[in-house]
């Protein structure tokens, strides 16, 4: 993730709990996976925008994992509501994969 928020300590909870958002055809997490670009937390509206992208412009799941995001962020902080930005610039590349992800795709999943 770009290290762009404006609230670490709610960003680190919500990261935490997004390790268990999992992109199903590939079997990573969203976060390893490199998928959410930025967390905002706005206390005064109660609101929390999370801008994230997909693998391709068409992921298959893509919205799957865009409602999974969605539900683990409002389960995680039930008093805020929740903003998807769904971005495709910049695009995804396998660079955004986290070290942990890429050491986890190095000893499973191994196609792209």
């Amino acid at each position: 993730m770009n290290e762009v928020t404006n609230n670490t300590e709610m960003c680190d909870k919500a990261l935490e709990e997004l390790h268990e958002v999992i992109d199903p055809e590939i079997g990573l997490n969203v976060v390893d996976l490199g998928l959410i670009y930025q967390l905002d937390f706005d206390s005064d509206k109660k609101s929390v925008y999370c801008t994230m992208t997909l693998t391709t412009q068409f992921c298959p799941m893509g919205e799957s994992i865009t409602t999974n995001v969605t539900q683990c962020l409002e389960q995680t902080f039930p008093e805020y509501a929740v903003n998807i930005n769904l971005i495709f610039e910049p695009p995804w590349s396998m660079e955004k994969i986290s070290p942990e992800g890429q050491d986890w795709l190095n000893g499973g999943y191994t196609q792209f």
